[in-house]
């Protein structure tokens, strides 16, 4: 019982970030939000892992809890998320809650599919509590640097029900 209050306290902390990057649509087909997924981006032709697979795991650890981290500021967020600058807004819509302030990322484990490409397992906290377990997601390269994926911050923020959380999702 007490997971599920912690899931729902996770999902209402995403609902602000809904809010602010709203749809206007009017569609209201009643289905259930998507939850975060693991996708694989793994092309043929590509190596299976990174040149030096240590220090890339190393890297996306510390970049997707940096990403995570309430006392890292927007801008340094920006820099480890794919797209960082022109997922601007979403990004200030999930960060910007008061209860977002609360959330962390514990990485369980990186699963390299290709040299540029990763799937991680994480555990997502609010205030010190694990709300969601066992969330999936991907982490890119991109300019040489390991960053969370778009698909997952649209992912947690569609997990609000939010069908568009604005421009890049």
């Amino acid at each position: 019982m007490r997971s599920t209050a912690l899931a729902a306290a996770a999902v209402l902390l995403l609902v602000p970030a809904a809010v602010a990057c709203g749809d206007d649509s009017g569609d209201d087909s009643g289905s259930p939000p998507p939850q975060p997924s693991v996708e694989t981006t793994s092309k043929a032709g590509d190596a299976a892992e990174p040149e030096d697979p240590e220090a890339a795991e190393k890297e996306v650890r510390a970049n997707w809890e940096k990403f995570f981290d309430p006392a890292v500021s927007l801008k340094d967020k920006e820099a480890v998320l794919e797209n960082g600058a022109e997922m601007r807004q979403v990004l200030q819509g999930f960060s910007g809650d008061e209860r977002g302030r609360q959330v962390r990322a514990r990485v369980a484990k990186v699963e390299f599919t290709s040299a540029k490409d990763a799937d991680v397992t994480y555990a997502l906290t609010l205030k010190g509590a694990t709300a969601l377990p066992s969330a999936s997601g991907t982490a890119v390269n991109e300019d040489d640097t390991w960053k969370v994926s778009v698909k997952t911050l649209c992912a947690l923020v569609k997990l609000s029900g939010n069908k568009s959380p604005g421009p890049g999702c």
